[in-house]
């Protein structure tokens, strides 16, 4: 296993992150199953493990924390966590205020049963909320020794200049990472998210390497897809073969799948070790459900792909385009909410 520095912070950290995502009730709710897996991947050199409160409502943060009780390693482990969607019903129970953070963070801490965090991120923007405003009060979390650093997560690359410029002229601690979607399929964070980290002296931890799916060989171009099981059930109109993104999508993994068998390689392999590859990229984050995907992941950490496999990659899908949209990848209000683009009718309508 390779290690690298986290963002210029001294953190050491393992080139391929145990990602949590998929333990608990909307993946593995097996909680011994999922201790066994995150014992396998420490035993395997992984020393870094990335969670966020929002994962099965709270339930990875606690499989996580009871898996690590048990091992009694604490120490030796670099522990992620995340705040930002909303916890439960009512006013004031997400986002990226004050109120919220420090509230939250103290649940974090008592789920995974740990007194401090070592890298707690902000997992999506929020327009309510100045900056500033969330800065600030990581910044006071440092100090009170509730975590070690901080960062953030799917940010466009000018909120994170607009977030370093702001930490500059008030004196206040600054983001030190972002966890941007990347892999074979999804490459739009090449234009201006990795180019800014880089520039920045920050680190990145990236994320949705199997493309939701499409890159773990179990979709492809001509074969029958069971929309009735595994990640096709949750979003069937993702692998519609009859829909032009979903075709476009498989024609790239005929064409990768062929690449990874030249090189001796599984698909997964290949998938994995692409990221890695990227100067901008500290860490990849791997969200296996079972041992066995695991283990899969895990067999490409040894795979570096030379400039001959990565101009091949080049040509299958182009540097800086997005064929895959990202699950959960943030979009801004100016998109989303139509509001924002439209003039009151009273103001069309006038002279």
């Amino acid at each position: 296993m390779r290690y690298r520095v986290l963002g210029g912070t001294g953190i050491e950290v393992s080139a391929y992150c145990l990602g949590t995502m998929m333990f608990g009730a909307i993946g593995n709710p097996d909680h011994d199953d999922c201790a066994r897996i995150i014992d396998a991947a420490l035993d395997r050199g992984i020393n870094f493990i990335d969670t966020a409160d929002i994962y099965s409502a709270g339930e990875s943060e606690e499989i996580v924390g009871k898996a690590l009780a048990a091992r009694g390693d604490r120490d030796e482990v670099v522990l992620a966590t995340k705040a930002h969607f909303p916890m439960g019903e009512g006013r004031n129970r997400g986002g990226n205020s004050r109120r919220w953070i420090v509230r939250e963070v103290e649940e974090s801490l008592r789920r995974l049963r740990t007194d401090w965090i070592d890298l707690y991120q902000i997992h999506r923007p929020d327009h309510t909320t100045d900056i500033e405003e969330t800065l600030s009060v990581l910044g006071d979390l440092v100090r009170a020794g509730k975590i070690r650093a901080f960062g953030c997560s799917t940010f466009p690359a000018g909120q994170l200049v607009d977030a370093h410029h702001v930490a500059e002229r008030r004196g206040l601690p600054r983001f030190r990472t972002e966890q941007p979607p990347y892999s074979l399929l999804a490459r739009g964070v090449e234009r201006e998210v990795l180019p800014v980290i880089q520039r920045l002296g920050m680190g990145a931890l990236t994320w949705g390497p199997l493309a939701g799916g499409f890159l773990t060989g179990r979709y492809r171009k001509g074969l029958p897809i069971d929309l009735t099981q595994g990640r096709a059930a949750i979003n069937p109109g993702r692998f519609d073969p009859a829909l032009p993104t979903t075709a476009a999508n498989l024609e790239a993994v005929e064409a990768f799948a062929v690449l990874a068998e030249e090189l001796g390689r599984t698909l997964p392999e290949l998938a994995v070790a692409f990221p890695a590859a990227h100067p901008a990229v500290t860490s990849v984050i791997i969200g296996p459900r079972t041992m066995a995907q695991l283990e899969s992941a895990l067999k490409g950490a040894d795979l570096v792909l030379d400039d001959a496999t990565l101009d091949r990659i080049d040509a299958i899908v182009p540097p800086g385009t997005d064929l895959y949209q990202a699950d959960g990848a943030w979009q801004p209000p100016s998109i989303t909410t139509p509001g924002l683009r439209r003039r009151p009718i009273a103001d069309r309508s006038a002279g």
